[in-house]
């Protein structure tokens, strides 16, 4: 089989989410691509969750409703989801007793880990084992991903993991290998973290807050080998705070929130505006208003980020679709922030953070763009005039410069003004740079086509681009999916021939439709999803096929 979906379910604390990358690492050993997405609630321990698994020939990035193995490690795994199996599919279940009962390829994985004197987080190694036969994957593939992938008690893994394959059944799922190059795995959030390092990011800060917290951990864990600061403040008001005092002391720097975070920076986000310090921040979408489903996803706050904060100023925002845009965008919204020195956004969301993807690094290269350094002579003015409205950046330190920064209004020295005429001209010279953004960008593709030539043009923008990318190819549409926010792109070549503009999001409201409108592009139907989960492909053609064809 070349596209196989699995679903591995169990509850918070049996080990389901490294259980879901382990499959997937197995399986991308024999070339296949693979996206995995995780869905969990708010629970250390107890709940449902589960881990949907893609893996295909060719790049996925979004799983089908439909799957072709359930492996359960309790009832409930069985109760939800068995209408979801394939016809041919096949259940894997726990058949210790006391345990499930069910048709399918029974394997007793509690007993195993008894009988080997393992902790119960060890049913996940038993059903990696089982998973791994009924899929017919080489035991020395196994091994190899237990040894690189699971460092603590490797050995005790793989001995409950050998049994559970003895005593499992070959199932009919074979895998073949595919003779593709085998990618590595990683997820939205690493990716993000990547491309900002990438572009020389020297400080990154981060409270807490589902979906962004992995871009926390992981550059945390990598900050020696990344050479980077990590740090987490008592609140996100700190962060942003923070943040904005280490960018004027010349570090480039990074933060990482949702929602909810965000609405507490957002006075921070006109200070940078006002004192004109680089930021970059990324805002990881979750369910919301208020706390809303926090481990869920919802496209709900574009264009809270693209007005937030008070006063008029230029703001760069892009919103990536998947691992290697993620990696890339982030990049350039780091190198966008100190080129012109305004506040720049990377808008994720759930799906797109927490989804892990085959991630091909050939696709984009990132590289770290130089800001404008004062050149030393005559007196040194922080917000100098200048064509494009970018001054020059001295940084404190500098025995020749004294720079001031302020959140009042000011001067070109930077002292406070409440002058009528300067502060027009301050205006001004703020509101100039959306030009200079502009010409940064111009190389930067900022709209990606997707699909055949189609009277029916369909837009999606952040995560939903990967359902509609299939969905279009099975029925024979266009897509558009926007990447840059703001400055908002020139789309009319794109859509001259367009008969009908569809748009396809998961929030209740049409959130990219109202945004094409006010960028005088007439939205003719919205596609909407809008309960914390993302589009599925198979689903999504049936809504396209019932909505719009």
């Amino acid at each position: 089989m070349e596209d196989i979906s699995i679903l591995v379910g169990g509850k918070a604390g049996d080990g389901i989410r490294i259980a879901a990358i382990i499959v997937a690492r197995l399986f991308s050993r024999y070339g296949y691509r693979v996206f995995v997405y995780d869905d969990y609630p708010s629970l250390i321990r107890g709940g449902h969750n589960f881990s949907l698994i893609r893996v295909s020939r060719q790049k996925v990035q979004a799983n089908n409703v439909g799957v072709d193995l359930i492996v359960a490690l309790d009832k409930q795994t069985i109760e939800k989801h068995a209408s979801e199996l394939n016809d041919g599919g096949v259940i894997l279940f726990d058949s210790s007793k006391g345990e499930v009962e069910t048709e399918g390829v029974g394997v007793p994985f509690k007993e195993i880990v008894k009988e080997m004197e393992g902790m119960s987080i060890m049913r996940n190694s038993a059903a990696l084992g089982a998973i791994a036969k009924v899929a017919e994957i080489d035991w020395k593939i196994v091994e190899e991903v237990f040894y690189k992938f699971l460092p603590k008690k490797t050995d005790l893994n793989l001995k409950i993991a050998r049994k559970a394959y003895d005593m499992a059944s070959a199932g009919n799922l074979k895998v073949e290998n595919l003779n593709q190059e085998m990618m590595p795995i990683i997820s939205g959030n690493e990716a993000i973290g990547l491309g900002a390092v990438k572009a020389g990011m020297a400080v990154y800060y981060a409270y807490p807050m589902t979906p962004s917290t992995g871009i926390l951990h992981f550059l945390a864990a990598n900050r020696d080998r990344f050479n980077i600061l990590v740090v987490h403040p008592e609140n996100e008001i700190a962060v942003i705070l923070m943040a904005l005092g280490s960018a004027y002391s010349g570090a480039k720097t990074m933060v990482g929130t949702a929602g909810g975070g965000f609405a507490l920076m957002v006075e921070g986000l006109s200070l940078s505006a006002q004192s004109e310090i680089p930021i970059t921040i990324v805002v990881g979408q979750r369910a919301a208003p208020s706390t809303g489903v926090p481990t869920y996803s919802l496209q709900s706050d574009l264009h809270f980020v693209l007005n937030a904060g008070h006063g008029e100023f230029p703001r760069f925002l892009v919103a990536p679709g998947d691992a290697e845009e993620a990696y890339y965008y982030t990049g350039v919204a780091m190198n966008v922030a100190w080129s012109c020195q305004v506040p720049s956004i990377v808008l994720s969301d759930k799906n797109l953070s927490e989804g892990n993807y085959s991630f091909d690094s050939s696709m984009y290269t990132v590289e770290e763009a130089q800001p404008i350094l004062w050149d030393g002579k005559g007196d040194y003015l922080r917000y100098k005039d200048s064509e494009n409205g970018v001054s020059p950046l001295a940084f404190p330190g500098n025995k020749s410069a004294t720079v001031k920064v302020t959140s009042y209004e000011h001067d070109q020295y930077g002292i406070t003004t409440e002058e009528s005429e300067k502060v027009a001209f301050m205006q001004q010279k703020r509101l100039q740079k959306t030009e200079a953004v502009k010409k940064e960008i111009e190389d930067i593709e900022a709209v990606k086509a997707y699909g055949k030539d189609s009277d029916t043009v369909i837009f999606t923008w952040g995560s939903t681009k990967g359902a509609c990318v299939e969905a279009a190819d099975a029925l024979g549409l266009k897509v558009l999916q926007p990447i840059i926010m703001e400055p908002f792109p020139d789309l009319s070549s794109y859509i001259k021939d367009a008969g009908r503009i569809v748009t396809v999001e998961t929030n209740a409201t049409g959130q990219l439709a109202r945004l094409l409108e006010n960028n005088g592009i007439r939205v003719d139907h919205k596609v909407l999803k809008y309960n914390a989960r993302p589009f599925f492909t198979d689903e999504l053609i049936e809504r396209l096929r019932k909505e719009v064809l």
